[in-house]
């Protein structure tokens, strides 16, 4: 049964590491001529988060309709990123979309559908693609304290996504994107060629 008093949905953009692979702190990378990290702050606007928060580090990003907040520990990976996001919420947020700022292909409507599946009950759910659950990552907040005590080093929310399968809701995103990592510059060029495929231009 829906329930849409179950409170405001943030979102937070985990966008503070360096980039080594890549040469540059992801975060300020262009693609499709919008920075990765202006590009997740609207993934998860446009899907109905609100809060957005950037979770930074290596670099300083500043974005319109976001609120930055800096990790300090951002060395030591994706974990203490996730801590310091979840962490920085209002009370007002009963739940978070968690979404990773090098995964450009994602699309709006896959954190809609996370938002729908919190108002319909659950309280963790997981962008499905292929039925493997990948990102974005949705958590209520009775489980913030929990996923940030196993959140360690480059893992994030898996470990707590692992240690309570039976909480998580696989939400079918495969018609919605695709959670392909940038990773490198040689990955740029080919979701800058997938683009140009798309879009049927040389």
């Amino acid at each position: 049964m829906d329930t849409p008093d179950r409170g405001a949905v943030a979102g937070v953009l985990l966008a503070a590491g360096s980039g080594r692979r890549m040469g540059t702190p992801k975060a300020l990378v262009e693609f499709e001529g919008e920075r990765l990290a202006d590009r997740g702050v609207r993934l998860l606007a446009e899907g109905g988060c609100d809060p957005v928060l950037i979770v930074v580090g290596a670099a300083e990003v500043g974005v319109t309709g976001a609120v930055a907040v800096r990790n300090p520990d951002w060395a030591t990976g994706m974990g203490s990123s996730l801590r310091v996001g979840l962490g920085a919420l209002p009370t007002s947020a009963s739940a978070a979309v968690i979404a990773l700022v090098d995964q450009p292909l994602v699309r709006p409507e896959a954190v809609r559908r996370l938002v729908e599946a919190f108002r319909a009950g659950a309280t963790v759910a997981v962008a499905a693609y292929g039925g493997a659950p990948r990102n974005p990552v949705l958590i209520a907040r009775e489980h913030f304290a929990a996923v940030s005590a196993l959140a360690e080093g480059d893992v994030g929310a898996r470990p707590f996504l692992r240690a309570h399968p039976e909480l998580v809701v696989r939400v079918a995103c495969d018609d919605v994107g695709d959670p392909a990592d940038l990773d490198t510059p040689d990955d740029l060029r080919e979701f800058d060629a997938r683009r140009r495929r798309r879009a049927g231009t040389p």
